[in-house]
């Protein structure tokens, strides 16, 4: 074999390695809800902050327009739109809130803007996401939970799998950590590694029989109750790395104004804020 053939096999296979790695370790953000009641201008720092750490995509949990009014929707989705207009090079997922969708009109343009349906699936690499929709109630209904274990079932061979919805219609079994439930059924029958939701703009982290149930930090809706810091309540986003270790999350508050910049494991935070307080 020649040199320049021999320099061309190595090339090739080092091409390979980086593909095959490229497939085994990503970063993608996940964000929580813009509104209801934003608080303005946090929304676009979250964006400024998230796109310094290189996603290859956002993920967001819902409620990224105020809406209720059918008649001022289309505009504020364009507003929107305005706002992530300088980030346009990030593929962004969007899950369908209380605040998107609440009537016929919303929905058909939830469906618009999003360029999905309300309720739909993607893979990337070798994860499996599926977005479920329940704007407008506050459990799961009976034909998503169909299609979640319709889904899950015909994409059983990827390696990590995520369940995503607006409302946390699990919270109270995760809080009184009982397991009996439909969507903890699915899950575990297969292989769900996290159930993410928003809707309570508060950080909650609690483990099911080996499936981590997240609900996410806000994103510019307003903050509630306590509004401290350690309770769970505060402005930021959640990068997670994927690699042949595993999952990692790493919880970000912004920075000043709208935080302190602090930075924790998903592990840090329980059922009632953070675990060590100190």
């Amino acid at each position: 074999m020649g040199r320049e053939a021999r320099v061309s096999r190595v090339l090739l296979c080092a091409l390979i390695a980086l593909s095959a790695t490229a497939q085994d370790t990503y970063r993608f953000v996940i964000i929580g809800d813009r509104t209801g009641e934003h608080v303005a201008g946090v929304y676009e720092e979250v964006w400024k902050e998230l796109a310094a750490e290189k996603p290859m995509f956002v993920l967001s949990v819902g409620d990224t327009i105020e809406g209720l009014h059918d008649d001022l929707a289309a505009g504020e989705w364009s507003s929107v739109e305005g706002i992530l207009k300088p980030y346009s090079n990030i593929l962004l997922y969007l899950t369908p809130g209380n605040h998107d969708i609440w009537s016929p009109v919303s929905e058909s343009l939830f469906r618009q803007r999003a360029r999905r349906d309300p309720r739909y699936s993607f893979d990337y690499a070798k994860a499996h996401f599926t977005i479920l929709d329940n704007s407008r109630t506050e459990d799961l209904p009976e034909s998503e939970l169909a299609f979640a274990e319709s889904d899950l079932k015909s994409h059983a061979g990827q390696k990590i799998k995520f369940v995503v919805s607006h409302r946390p219609s699990w919270i109270i079994n995760a809080l009184v950590g009982d397991g009996n439930f439909p969507l903890q059924r699915i899950a575990k029958k297969y292989g769900v590694g996290f159930v993410i939701s928003g809707h309570v703009h508060q950080m909650f982290h609690a483990d099911l029989d080996g499936i981590e149930y997240v609900s996410m930090e806000s994103a510019g809706g307003h903050l509630r109750d306590s509004g401290k810091y350690e309770d769970g309540w505060f402005f930021g986003y959640t990068v997670v790395d994927v690699s042949p270790a595993g999952e990692r999350f790493t919880i970000h508050e912004l920075g000043a104004p709208y935080g302190k910049d602090r930075t924790t494991d998903l592990t840090a935070w329980g059922k009632a804020g953070l675990i060590n307080r100190r």
